[in-house]
């Protein structure tokens, strides 16, 4: 196993979520995670998001008084993490009170909001020799959705803050910079990673820093409507060239989560080839994409209206969707980031 996906310890049992595989044509078969490396087959190329998810949540006082709550997105300047950087792109509340010039206080570190963007984030500035990244590890939060912190603290009863963080982490995560983790990955454990090295699977590890893009709902009439944030993603040349090699020699190329998926195909887009590196994707995949890189993807259940569905759909078509999705439904699958998961061959 690569030296980059060697994991920490997961939370327990991960790796008995249910698994609904969507093989050719309307066929469905029912497993649990644990089954997944035995789908997969000698030569696939299992492609991992390593990302990390930034404990980018801070809770602020007002001047004047009163709460806030600022969620660092990324720096403004740039679009890789970088815990030095002054000014973020952020999202905050309450936004009524947080116009341009409010001042914000987290601990002893002080913060203004600079500038009002028009869909809604702000840019925050923090004050000469604050150091960011200091700030985040004495007072961040992992910014878990709110369904997911009400089930952890209904299961991980005694558990630090801390502690339930690293549940909503993946067990390969390396790479900070990310808002939400990849979900369809919080299913792998390093049972499961053994067991796919162990059938000849190659592992091959890439990031991208899921944004609000990922999950922002849809509210526009159409699909055509919605306008995607770009996120960066990093592919190193190991991880291009397995993908090559793969496609050349007609072996399959698996995504794990939707986030993978839009990384190489975002990368593919200019000529049809994974290149190695750093950039930005705001790739849209919807209904009549054409998919030049990946055969097979691994994802968990996404609710209507979002864009997460929308990419499900264009990959595997909407009546195998359909029916799959009514499967799980009748079934009584776990939906969200920590529900059952779904495999699913091209259409």
């Amino acid at each position: 196993m690569p030296d980059a996906l060697i994991a920490h310890e997961p939370a327990a049992r991960r790796d008995a979520s249910r698994l609904l595989v969507l093989g050719a044509g309307d066929a469905l078969d029912h497993r649990t995670f644990a089954d997944f490396p035995s789908l997969l087959r000698a030569g696939d190329v299992l492609v991992l998001n390593e990302t990390r998810v930034v404990r980018a949540r801070l809770h602020a006082v007002r001047a004047g008084g009163g709460s806030a709550e600022v969620l660092l997105l990324r720096p403004r300047a740039q679009a890789a993490y970088d815990p030095h950087a002054r000014e973020w792109l952020a999202l905050v509340k309450p936004g009524r009170k947080l116009r341009a010039g409010a001042r914000l206080q987290v601990g002893d570190a002080g913060a203004t909001v600079v500038e009002v963007l028009a869909d809604g984030p702000r840019i925050v500035r923090f004050d000469d020799g604050v150091d960011v990244g200091a700030l985040l590890d004495a007072h961040g939060e992992v910014p878990l959705p709110p369904y997911v912190a009400l089930r952890q603290a209904q299961d991980d009863e005694g558990m630090s803050d801390a502690e339930r963080g690293e549940r909503y982490q993946t067990v390969f995560a390396r790479v900070p910079g990310s808002v939400a983790a990849p979900t369809a990955s919080l299913h792998f454990t390093p049972a499961v990673l053994d067991a796919l090295t162990a059938r000849g699977v190659v592992l091959a590890p890439l990031v991208l820093d899921v944004g609000i893009g990922t999950f922002r709902p849809m509210s526009g009439a159409t699909i055509d409507e919605h306008v995607m944030h770009a996120e960066r993603y990093a592919i190193p040349e190991e991880t291009a060239a397995a993908v090559a090699a793969a496609k050349r020699e007609g072996r399959r190329v698996v995504a794990a989560g939707t986030t993978v998926l839009r990384a190489l195909e975002g990368a593919a887009l200019r000529d049809g080839q994974v290149h190695a590196g750093e950039g930005e994707t705001a790739l849209f995949v919807t209904p009549g994409f054409g998919f030049r890189i990946v055969d097979a993807l691994l994802t968990n259940f996404h609710l209507p209206r979002s864009t997460l569905l929308v990419l499900v759909v264009a990959f595997a078509g909407y009546a195998r969707v359909r029916h799959a999705y009514r499967e799980a439904i009748e079934r009584r699958y776990r939906f969200f980031s920590f529900g059952d998961a779904m495999f699913v061959e091209k259409a």
